[in-house]
């Protein structure tokens, strides 16, 4: 695949960032998106894995912050996100799961409602869709984190698979 090409599927994950569809990714749209996964499983904000979300949402928005926010406004515009994706993810892929990782575990803990360790594939589903992907997608995407099929769905799968996802190797 050759770079611009790349680049365009890098900029067509920014629109999932992008919560409020104003055009950058900042703070709000981390924001945003917790209050989506926390109402879909009617969980309080100032409960234990309310806080873990919302501390891991931040630990996200500033690791990638750190990655493409260049100008230190703040907000990650597309030219921002597509630019320090290429040039930081595509180099080190591993870093953007790592930065991720406590939002997604804090999220998974969120979902996982009969308390084992891992969300079902079908909760996995109500996450994505909360997050704003379509039912169809979010349903094929659910089932593709199975990676061992077992119905489960745990961190690592997770973090590995949202890592691949937004580096999209060449």
């Amino acid at each position: 695949m050759v770079s611009t090409e790349y680049e365009r599927r890098i900029a067509a994950r920014f629109a999932g960032f992008d919560q409020d569809g104003n055009g950058y990714i900042d703070r709000e749209d981390f924001n945003a998106a917790t209050k989506a996964v926390l109402a879909e499983f009617d969980t309080a904000a100032r409960s234990d894995k309310g806080q873990a979300l919302y501390v891991g949402a931040e630990a996200f928005w500033q690791g990638m912050a750190g990655i493409a926010d260049r100008d230190g406004d703040q907000r990650i515009t597309r030219e921002e996100f597509v630019n320090g994706a290429v040039k930081r993810l595509r180099d080190n892929p591993d870093r953007f799961g790592e930065i991720a990782r406590p939002f997604l575990h804090a999220a998974l803990a969120v979902a996982d409602t009969d308390g084992d360790g891992a969300a079902t594939v079908e909760e996995a589903v109500r996450v994505l869709r909360a997050l704003g992907v379509p039912d169809g997608a979010a349903a094929v995407a659910a089932a593709a984190l199975d990676t061992d099929a077992d119905g489960r769905i745990g961190e690592t799968e997770v973090v590995t698979s949202f890592a691949r996802y937004f580096t999209v190797p060449e």
